[in-house]
């Protein structure tokens, strides 16, 4: 496991710890984070913030991921078009059919080849084949998912994915927050700490008591502890 060195650092971990989760968490830019420290009497600039974003988040990223639980084996792809430096590109997603989201990848295409990518790389990270695959009437699915020469059912239908389509809209808002992403690189990197941090924390409350949101935010917030622990 990666380690987590907060020396030679002027601010104290937890502070680190917390800009990183504020900005993670919630849709809020980096001068927004710099404002919410400053009403704690904190004197740091959102360029500080961003370094340490850049710096931490991934890692601690990798660190949540390696305790989540196993994915369920109902899959959902979907793909959505973003603009990246004024150039149209598509992020490819997979959810399971409770949210969690599996792994993302931007592309320049929307063809049967970044498709193939976008499952390979799935069935290599999971460790294991799904039980169903869901996806929206796009052909490529369909190429790759023979390709593959996978035994499960595959389900393409217009509401079918509605699961893959809601997921976007935590991207969506991101993407407007950020003014739209900067490059491939950089949207494919912050999307990959943006997911783990949506799946430690996403409970969906409207599904269970109070009493056991309480249990699950107390679960969640272990989970960030341990993850952003030095070593």
């Amino acid at each position: 496991m990666a380690e987590i060195s907060y020396r030679r650092h002027r601010f104290p971990p937890v502070v680190i710890q917390h800009a990183v989760w504020v900005y993670l968490r919630f849709t809020l830019s980096y001068r927004d984070v710099e404002e919410l420290l400053v009403e704690r009497g904190l004197d740091i600039s959102y360029e500080t913030v961003r370094c340490w974003v850049l710096k931490f988040g991934p890692v601690i990223a990798r660190r949540l991921r390696r305790h989540r639980p196993r994915p369920s084996n109902r899959w959902h792809l979907d793909e959505m078009v973003v603009r990246i430096g004024g150039k149209r590109m598509y992020l490819w997603r997979a959810v399971d059919h409770e949210g969690e989201v599996l792994d993302m990848l931007v592309q320049s295409r929307r063809d049967s080849r970044a498709a193939l990518r976008l499952m390979r790389k799935l069935l290599k990270k999971q460790g294991f084949a799904p039980k169903l695959l869901v996806t929206d009437k796009l052909r490529s699915y369909a190429s790759a998912f023979r390709r593959l020469r996978l035994s499960c059912p595959h389900q393409q239908g217009l509401r079918q994915n509605n699961r893959a389509e809601n997921s976007h809209q935590a991207v969506r808002r991101r993407e407007r927050k950020m003014q739209r992403f900067k490059s491939a690189r950089s949207a494919q990197r912050f999307l990959s700490m943006h997911a783990a941090i949506h799946n430690t924390f996403n409970l969906q409350r409207h599904l269970i008591s109070r009493a056991t949101l309480r249990i699950f935010r107390a679960e969640a917030a272990n989970q960030w502890h341990n993850a952003v622990r030095a070593v």
